[in-house]
């Protein structure tokens, strides 16, 4: 994993797509991954999809519908993938990644940004989900299979900031949505 920090006012991110064939490079070795080989590797609906310029970083915003939403945080953007094989800190990627989220999507929910951990598959330091606590997050319980879930409020996220290759669309309000 990274060493280095990301330096201040760069963003590492790029814009990419759900079919990137680098993205889903990096996806297919992340544990999340349902069907490695696979074209595409986002769940269905909106989602924002970043990518280091050497590709050796990955990041899935997905901002699924509440009606389809199966747990406690309906309505909250989720980060549905991430891998870091770069020699940037991960904890500096999780903080530009949303970031990059709150420029392309605006004023986050009220239940923030999510993510699961899956404590059987990664490595622990000295608690599960290190790089994303040491980004602002918090540990705000389980699922019911076991994921730990992990939380950045509004207030405690960075400033919108967009990635490399992103632009407001002039036929919305300002929100794209994929």
């Amino acid at each position: 994993m990274g060493q280095q920090r990301v330096p201040v006012g760069v963003m590492p991110w790029y814009r990419s797509s759900r079919a990137d064939v680098r993205a889903a490079a990096l996806a297919d070795r992340h544990y999340s991954r349902k069907t490695p080989g696979a074209a595409q590797f986002v769940p269905p609906g909106r989602c924002l999809v970043l990518l280091t310029e050497a590709a050796d970083a990955l990041w899935v915003s997905s901002w699924p519908y509440p009606c389809y939403v199966k747990h406690a945080w309906a309505g909250a953007w989720l980060c549905s993938l991430f891998r870091n094989e770069s020699a940037y800190l991960s904890s500096d990627l999780i903080a530009c990644a949303v970031a990059a989220t709150r420029f392309l999507w605006g004023t986050a929910p009220e239940q923030g940004m999510i993510t699961f951990v899956d404590p059987t598959k990664v490595r622990k330091k000295r608690d599960w989900g290190r790089c994303y606590r040491r980004a602002g997050w918090c540990q705000v319980g389980y699922t019911r299979s076991g994921l730990l879930v992990l939380q950045q409020r509004p207030c405690d996220m960075p400033a919108p900031l967009p990635a490399l290759g992103m632009q407001l669309s002039l036929l919305t309000d300002g929100v794209e949505v994929g």
